[in-house]
């Protein structure tokens, strides 16, 4: 297969990007803007691969993706080139409006013009695999039940009504132009490479630099985490395997509060990095949590049953959250380089999403 990645320079694409080429022949040409969180030296370790190519272009880019769509003549694509920070969409919905939605429908029509003209046996190949989020469902406050395939969307905030809309427009696009799409909702992804913006990489670099660990409201917000390595072999197990026109949800069946989640670090912290006291005595990072001011709109509640993708797929998680958090941690610990030099570009470290 010949598979082009949009936004394979972010967090889950640059996984997908690194297994495809590390773990499969598959052809892979990687469709990125380069924003604020793109980072290519997350595809240090394949880069030099001589299946891998790079494409900087911007997916509301009409002319330019019938270029790329012309020139590499993929059998398939892996749409996951979106904004994707809740607190960002808060205070700046425009930038998510246009490429999650306008992005998605330009991508869609440039995939649908080349799709149009392919040949009999080529057509009925192509696979256009569009990544979304399970923030589309809304919240599971006060239920002990879990997001399926055919839970009724109810997004709360401007992402994820954004990632909503690019979910119907993938699916319309099969329903009325025949083009065959596959989509798939995730839960929260972790692990290494994780832009310092979300919630893991951005306790774990805030304990390292002493800062105060933020925790939103009380911290009692339920996630289910997944594993980003066991993620991208997910959806690898879709795009060459789904079923066209099949949703698939994928979760790490790891569900914890915020403040569980944030413990966890602080105890990981402590032992692989110990903080000195006034008398070198051994002080907990979990000195540092401080609860701050909730985030408008936040959901209680986000859980994956992702029983239908292990059983139709065979996918199932490789990691607890208990063997990922720890590879997390250490993860940041061993890769200094790489996040001092996100850092020292214009992200910083700091609050946004308060809807002011």
């Amino acid at each position: 297969m010949r598979i082009l990645v949009t936004g394979g320079a972010g967090f889950i694409g640059s996984a997908v990007v690194r297994h495809l080429i590390q773990n499969t022949d598959h052809e892979v040409a990687n469709l990125d803007k380069l924003t604020y969180a793109g980072n290519l030296e997350s595809l240090t370790d394949v880069a030099g691969s001589p299946r891998y190519r790079f494409y900087q272009v911007d997916i509301c880019d009409a002319a330019a993706l019938d270029k790329v769509f012309s020139e590499l003549r993929p059998t398939s694509v892996m749409h996951l080139a979106a904004e994707s920070h809740v607190d960002r969409s808060i205070d700046g919905p425009a930038e998510f409006i246009q490429t999650n939605i306008v992005g998605t429908y330009t991508l869609l029509e440039a995939a649908r013009r080349y799709w149009s003209g392919l040949e009999v046996e080529a057509k009925a190949a192509f696979r256009f695999h569009h990544i979304s989020t399970d923030e589309v469902y809304g919240d599971l406050e006060g239920t002990d039940d879990l997001f399926t395939e055919s839970t009724p969307y109810s997004p709360s905030s401007p992402y994820s009504a954004s990632k909503a809309s690019s979910d119907h427009l993938v699916r319309a696009w099969q329903r009325t132009y025949g083009l065959p799409v596959l989509v798939t909702n995730c839960s929260n992804n972790y692990g290494p490479y994780h832009f310092p913006e979300k919630l893991i990489p951005h306790m774990i670099l805030n304990a390292l630099a002493g800062k105060p660990l933020p925790v939103y409201g009380d911290g009692s917000q339920i996630r289910d985490w997944l594993y980003v390595e066991d993620h991208a072999r997910a959806l690898v197990e879709v795009v060459t395997r789904g079923v066209v026109g099949e949703t698939y949800n994928i979760g790490g069946h790891n569900e914890k509060r915020n403040l569980e989640v944030v413990e966890t670090i602080c105890d990981l912290m402590d032992e692989l990095v110990p903080r000195k006291g006034d008398r070198e005595q051994a002080r907990s990072y979990k000195e540092l949590i401080t609860f701050v001011k909730d985030r408008p709109g936040h959901d209680r509640r986000y859980a994956i049953d992702a029983s239908k993708i292990e059983r139709e797929l065979g996918w199932k998680p490789q990691e607890t959250f208990e063997s990922g958090i720890r590879k997390t941690v250490q993860w940041y610990l061993d890769n200094r380089q790489w996040w001092e030099r996100v850092l020292s570009g214009d992200y910083r470290l700091g609050r946004l999403g308060e809807g002011a």
